[in-house]
């Protein structure tokens, strides 16, 4: 097996970028950026910590992470699995990634910063949804942001209906815990309960 190890290998193979993925990079929010993270209802936040790495989906009605201003981002926090992965990271490194989806559109938005987490009430309370503040508040100082384009999204055909796969045909959350369990769950009672502890969690 060829193993590339250093950064002079990796460019004589790939090439130096052009200037269309150099000039797109900013250190902070304009306008044209600003419309896809108000158009967002997913982000995927990565943080790092002593234990490694962590990539954690997120989501809420479109525009969920506010933008302060060009250079600050906020984002809520709401009832989980109580695993707070990328909190404890976020608290002993601060420095986050964002990758913003939004349904139908093959550009995502990157965004690359350093963070730290509030419990301010009153800011919790600005993020208030179905009658229930936000638990706490990452906020983000932005030192990159810039557009990541289409051709991933248009390779994985990921908003093609036709390519959608049926859940069914994938173990459910309840099948996994079984086994990861050693059968100490009940697989078949948490899929069962599942649809109403998810409804009763939802924010």
């Amino acid at each position: 097996m060829s193993i590339i190890r250093t950064v002079e290998e990796l460019e004589a193979l790939y090439g130096v970028p052009g200037e269309t993925s150099l000039v797109k990079e900013l250190d902070r929010i304009i306008p044209e950026y600003a419309a896809f993270i108000e158009a967002s209802p997913f982000v995927a936040l990565a943080t790092c910590g002593p234990e490694g790495l962590d990539c954690s989906p997120r989501g809420d009605l479109a525009g969920f992470v506010r933008i302060h201003d060009e250079r600050t981002l906020m984002m809520p926090d709401r009832r989980g699995n109580n695993r707070a992965d990328s909190l404890k990271n976020i608290i002993r490194d601060g420095r986050v990634g964002l990758l913003f989806l939004v349904p139908g559109s093959g550009t995502t938005l990157r965004v690359n910063g350093r963070a730290h987490i509030t419990t301010d009430a009153e800011l919790c309370a600005s993020f208030t949804v179905d009658g229930k503040p936000a638990r706490s508040v990452t906020v983000m100082t932005v030192d990159a942001v810039y557009f990541q384009c289409a051709r991933a999204i248009v390779r994985s055909e990921l908003w093609n209906p036709e390519k959608h796969v049926d859940a069914k045909s994938l173990p459910t959350p309840g099948q996994m815990l079984a086994v990861t369990s050693k059968a100490g769950i009940d697989g078949e009672a948490y899929d069962r309960e599942w649809p109403e502890r998810a409804k009763a969690s939802m924010w």
